[in-house]
């Protein structure tokens, strides 16, 4: 039988004491997403970050929280692991291709194995149910706390100005600032970044970034990179991050890049 609730419950109408410091969450734009298939769980999940000021979107299963995360700015993620249409771990591993945020996983799965592999493909901390809303708000805004460290940290850097691609975190940055990128985009830039300046044809860059370059299209790759130059925009007008080579392929600007961990 399947484990499902939490322990005490916020009681609507009831004032509840904040945590009014909001040194860094300010800088953490985005909602938090809570994956979740137990209606009651999300209510409460919902309710409890609305007391606190969280702003979240809630869903149940796995195609809607790709759909979720392709529409909204998600800044964490609240990530139960037996889902009807997916397994949260798995689901954990594919937003670590292309999504830096915290995911805290919510789940009845409560054995050893199961936390230790949480953490190491990417969890930011581990609650079992049932569970204390509150608690779970806290262990929330502690790691959307640290993550607005970060980004404060990255935002008042002025060491290196020019693109980053990080792949320990799979994140990619313009100038300090967060570029938002899929699995395929990221793919690119890692590839093209390993070699600033050289020129990479479509051809090998297929080969390189895609885990079945027959199924693709050279014009596959002018997609992404139209894309990605789009995004650089928006960050830095007149930056030339991606160079075209007619006839030949595309690089990165050798002067803009630097070597992610």
């Amino acid at each position: 039988m399947r484990s499902c609730g939490f322990i005490g419950r916020i009681v609507p109408g009831r004032r509840y004491p904040k945590n009014t410091d909001s040194r860094s969450l300010s800088v953490v734009k985005g909602k938090v997403l809570v994956i979740e298939d137990e209606p009651s769980i999300r209510e409460s999940v919902g309710y409890a970050l609305r007391t606190e000021g969280i702003d979240s979107v809630s869903v149940s299963t796995v195609g809607e929280a790709r759909r979720a995360m392709s529409d909204t700015q998600v800044s964490l993620v609240v990530l139960d692991v037996g889902l009807p249409d997916g397994n949260g771990f798995d689901f954990c591993r594919e937003l670590r291709t292309h999504f830096a945020g915290p995911v805290l996983f919510l789940t009845a799965r409560s054995s050893e194995v199961d936390r230790v592999v949480g953490l190491e493909i990417g969890g930011g901390d581990y609650v079992t149910k049932p569970f204390s809303p509150r608690e779970l708000t806290a262990r929330i805004r502690n790691l959307l706390r640290m993550a607005g460290a970060r980004e404060e940290e990255a935002s008042a850097s002025v060491e290196f100005v020019g693109l980053r691609v990080d792949r320990e975190r799979a994140c990619v940055f313009l100038n300090g600032e967060p570029v938002t990128v899929s699995a395929s985009e990221f793919r690119l830039l890692a590839t093209m970044e390993s070699r600033p300046g050289r020129v990479y044809s479509r051809d090998l860059l297929l080969e390189a970034a895609w885990e079945d370059p027959g199924a693709s299209l050279d014009r596959t790759i002018d997609s992404h990179v139209k894309n990605l130059r789009a995004k650089f925009r928006q960050i830095a007008p007149e930056t030339e991050v991606i160079r075209t080579h007619r006839g030949l392929g595309y690089s990165l600007n050798p002067n803009l890049t630097e070597v992610g961990a």
